[in-house]
This record gives C-alpha cells, structure tokens and sequence, in this order.
C-alpha cells in the first residue's frame, strides 16, 4: 500500500468525516456515541474544511483519505465566520439533541450541539500570540509511523510562510496518546488552560 500526504481536495470531503468519527471517541471509534452520526464531523471538522480547504492536509492510502489535518491561521476571524456562516447550518442540520443512545460520551450531545453553536467557545486567552489552531486525526493503521509528526511540520510551515506566529490545540485530557505525541513534538501547556480542558501551544519555527 503507498500512502502519501497531499493537499485536502473536496472529494475528500466524506472520506474527512469518516476518520473524524472513527476517531472520535479519544482516538477511538465514536459511530453510534450520538444520534446523528454527522453531529460529531459538523462540529469537529467541516467547519475547517469550508473555512481554510488551502489548509488541509490529508493522508491517501492510493483510495481513500485515512487521515488528515485541518486548521485554521487566524481563529479570531474563524470564530466570526462560523457565528456568521456555520452556526445556522449546524441550526438546520441538528434542531436538537436527539434520543440518547446506549453510549455515555464524555462530552454529550447537548454540549456538543453547544460547541456548534457558540464559536466564541474557541477563543482563550492566549489568541494574539497563539491566532492559528490545528485538529488532526488518524486511523489506527497509521499510528506510529511518524505520519503525526509530518503533518504538523508541514503545517507549521505553511502558517510560518503566512507570517503566523504560533498555532495552539486542545486535548482531550483522557487521550493520553495523543498528550504524549504534541509532548514530542515541543507543545507546551498554555497558562489558560484547565484540568478539563488542556491547551497547547507552539511556534510555528523551531
């Protein structure tokens, strides 16, 4: 099998959400947690991919997208277009939490149709020196082949190209893989940060 990374094309668009959900349970898979299976992707990855497509990345198997990166320079701007552009598709496409399904996610769905609604959730303290913002995901067959670390060298330069300071992420605080992947890569913990929700940031050169 050859798998390459490449730049995001919209035919990746439903290849993009099926690895959000399959991957949404802490890196695990999170089909069936909520009501609407595209819940999870509306809230966690379209958004970047109408927002900032020249962004994206993704890892192709030589058929489908199996991984990918997504984020966004300046999450200031960001939060105002969805407020603007995505909180009333999110409105349309999910009116209101649905029937509870026989899983207990950590974040339910009434929070996560919260997220959805309420972009400013995004904005934290460190925003002026931190703007851009980074998601990434992948399958389980390309863990630990250093697929993570490529993807976040790539896309720290291009923001660096864009003259973008420093980028940040939250981590889900169960997902201890994920916590000790951005500790290799140099993140630091922001100062904003909780308990509950952990934040990290790093620059954009080294």
């Amino acid at each position: 099998m050859s798998v390459e990374i490449r730049a995001y094309r919209p035919a990746d668009r439903d290849d993009v959400a099926r690895v959000c959900l399959r991957t949404g349970a802490s890196g695990g898979d999170a089909t069936g947690w909520y009501s609407d299976d595209t819940l999870l992707p509306d809230v966690a990855a379209l958004p970047h991919l109408e927002y900032a497509p020249d962004l994206a990345l993704v890892v192709d198997d030589g058929k489908h997208a199996i991984g990918y990166l997504i984020g966004v320079a300046d999450t200031a701007a960001f939060i105002e277009w969805w407020r603007r552009e995505w909180v009333p598709v999110i409105a349309a496409r999910h009116p209101a939490p649905g029937a509870p399904t026989a899983h207990a996610p950590q974040i339910s769905e009434a929070l996560l149709l919260e997220v959805g609604r309420q972009p400013e959730l995004m904005r934290i303290a460190e925003l002026d020196a931190y703007p851009a913002q980074l998601h990434i995901n992948l399958l389980p067959t390309l863990r630990g082949q250093g697929f993570g670390r490529r993807l976040v060298d790539l896309y720290r330069a291009a923001l660096a190209a864009r003259g973008v300071p420093a980028l940040h992420l939250g981590i889900d605080p169960s997902n201890v893989g994920a916590r000790a992947f951005y500790d290799r890569l140099g993140f630091h913990e922001l100062p904003s940060s909780t308990p509950h929700h952990p934040l990290f940031g790093i620059a954009t050169t080294p």
